[in-house]
């Protein structure tokens, strides 16, 4: 290159920024692309990969000349933050980890070489690009799970705010002292006590039921996944929600070599330019399976959810099942009747940290668009399912301010996916009208989990849904915690001996559980062809759990509206009313000394 520029007399500057712009055009073309338009989106990151990666060459081959010609450190930064950019983004779309890592790996850098802190206080569009970075780094290693370079880069976060409101004006960096309120608020949230163990499936700490074969026709695996959450004024950091978050990481693997590794290196904001940084390679494992791939929307309208939901329908192959997790409120008024208001903390995010991951596409609710619902037993007709009462709720809300059809998602919208085998989570205060797609599926009969109608009331007064997550989420992704929280037990109580040996319980009792599926005659064909998957299969055995405890536990005891609820119907042997289901709980409570917590019938020894 460097040789076709003083051959043509061509000013290396002229190239470099010609080569800058045109990085910047194809930038902003797959910044704008949709979840659900997978083949466009494939075809330009590539594309557009590859133009950073020349451009990123050219730099490093020419940095002198280019210093000299006006080339500013900040510049590269904002180079690099570009690379590091399109690696989470493709990591958000593929779900592969190795992109991940290298985003990690990019923001680093940055962080270590300080391209933005030359002009820092005298140039506010730089500081707006320093605290632009550290904003979209935080995200990377919250779900990289990096939690000391997370409270690092919060407190680096939170200094570089008070010092910019000190040297620019004030009101030019509110909104960012909103977005470092919300990632604290979602810190204390997810605190150490609920990432005491890897959410992610760990080849170390959970049980290999690969032994348990299932009687089953075909065997099927998890391929993609739809994550979605939204309730008014719930935990969350940009765009994506605690109770998503905790999904997204229940459904990937975690690399075996990472457990319990430092969280990454301790680098203050004057740490040298050759400080330690981490390879990519530490944070992935080869010998592991390809994550499944996901899709996470905040508050995504109904053609956009249901555009994706085609799209991935269309392409997954024929041994893949689809996911699709919902959690959001289905009762009218609890979405949006807030003083505080909905959408206002959203927009300022929304200008100041939309990032080309996000393709969340909002549409107000038009009254004039209602649906009407009647059918309550399963098994009727489409039909009847599709035709929406206003007088009961029929679906999920996922918007503050729509509360009919364009930001609803019901049941109905889900039927003819069923050409397809669909795993779905739906965790809602209405979840019980989901149960309507049994019986009316167009060809795969559906598994579905579906959540209480009510939390039950919680020992523990500082917990609730809003602050903390959904407590039916919290069982599906961390079930000691969950179970820990509900006997009134919190991260400060926590002995590790104590943690370690209710988690050796839980993973015998899942084991047993595991083996009884793959032995039984009446399991439904649902479940057994999903058995070998083994996030499906941890999925479905902590709900077991889950319903278990609730259906257990004395201040709910009987009452099925703190109850979840499975379709198909698991055989009995693994029912509440199991004595071996029953034990396993009351042996669950003895390791915490919470045995007067349940109430259990008198033929079951006190373990």
């Amino acid at each position: 290159m460097s040789q076709l520029v003083t051959g043509n007399s061509i000013p290396l500057s002229e190239v470099y920024w010609s080569l800058v712009n045109k990085a910047d055009k194809k930038f902003s073309k797959i910044r704008d692309l949709p979840f659900y338009e997978r083949s466009r989106y494939e075809n330009y990151f590539f594309k557009v990969f590859k133009v950073y990666t020349q451009l990123w060459k050219f730099q490093q081959e020419n940095r002198q000349k280019l210093v000299e010609a006006g080339l500013k450190r900040w510049e590269i930064g904002e180079i690099a933050s570009r690379i590091a950019q399109l690696y989470y983004g493709h990591y958000m779309r593929t779900s592969d980890a190795g992109y991940l890592a290298e985003s990690y790996v990019f923001y680093e850098a940055i962080l270590t070489r300080e391209y933005f802190k030359d002009g820092l206080f005298q140039d506010v569009n730089i500081a707006n690009k320093q605290l632009r970075f550290l904003a979209r780094f935080l995200m990377v290693c919250l779900v990289l799970g990096r939690r000391e370079m997370v409270h690092q880069l919060v407190e680096q976060f939170r200094r570089l705010i008070d010092e910019c409101k000190r040297t620019f004006q004030e009101t030019d960096f509110k909104e960012w002292k909103v977005v470092a309120q919300e990632v604290v608020r979602f810190l204390k949230s997810d605190t150490a006590f609920m990432n005491i163990r890897p959410l992610r499936y760990s080849l170390v700490l959970d049980p290999n039921l690969d032994a348990s074969t299932p009687r089953a026709s075909r065997s099927l695996r998890l391929t993609d996944a739809i994550l979605s959450s939204y309730h008014y004024n719930e935990v969350k950091y940009s765009e994506l929600t605690l109770d998503s978050f905790r999904m997204l990481q229940c459904l990937e693997w975690e690399p075996s070599g990472s457990l319990y590794q430092s969280t990454g290196p301790k680098m203050g904001p004057n740490a040298p330019t050759g400080a330690a940084r981490i390879n990519s390679q530490n944070m992935t494992d080869p010998t592991l399976p390809p994550n499944p791939r996901k899709a996470v929307l905040y508050r995504p309208s109904i053609t956009h959810f249901l555009a994706l939901l085609a799209t991935i329908c269309e392409e997954l192959p024929s041994n893949g099942v689809l996911l699709i997790y919902l959690s959001a409120s289905g009762k009218i008024g609890q979405t949006s009747l807030s003083p505080l208001g909905g959408r206002s903390v959203t927009s300022v995010e929304e200008n100041i940290l939309r990032d080309f991951e996000s393709h969340t596409i909002k549409q107000e609710g038009d009254p004039s668009l209602q649906i009407k619902s009647s059918g309550e037993a399963s098994g009727q007709s489409l039909r009847q399912i599709s035709e929406d009462a206003v007088s009961a709720p029929s679906g999920l809300y996922f918007s503050s301010h729509g509360l009919t059809g364009p930001s609803c998602i019901y049941p109905s919208d889900l039927v003819p996916f069923t050409r397809k085998p669909l795993f779905i989570i739906i965790d809602s205060d209405n979840s019980t009208v989901f149960k309507n797609i049994c019986g009316v599926e167009k060809g795969e009969p559906a598994a579905l989990l579906l959540s209480p109608s009510y939390t039950p009331p919680l020992i523990s007064a500082d917990f609730s849904r809003q602050p903390s997550g959904s407590l039916f989420t919290i069982f599906l992704t961390a079930p000691v915690q969950a179970f820990c929280l509900l006997i009134g037990i919190s991260g400060s109580d926590m002995e590790t001996d104590v943690f370690t040996k209710a988690e050796r319980v839980l993973s015998s009792s899942m084991n047993e559980w595991a083996s009884t599926l793959a032995a039984s005659d009446t399991l439904h064909p649902v479940w057994s062809q999903i058995l070998k998957d083994p996030f499906l299969r941890r999925l479905l055995l902590r709900f077991i759990f889950c319903r278990a405890v609730l259906a257990l536990y004395t201040p709910v005891l009987n009452n099925k509206q703190y109850q979840p609820e499975c379709f198909p119907s698991v055989p009995e042997s693994l029912l509440p009313t199991a004595p071996a289901v029953q034990a396993a709980v009351l042996q669950m409570a003895n390791v915490f000394g919470g045995t007067s917590k349940f109430t259990l019938p008198q033929d079951i020894t006190m373990l």
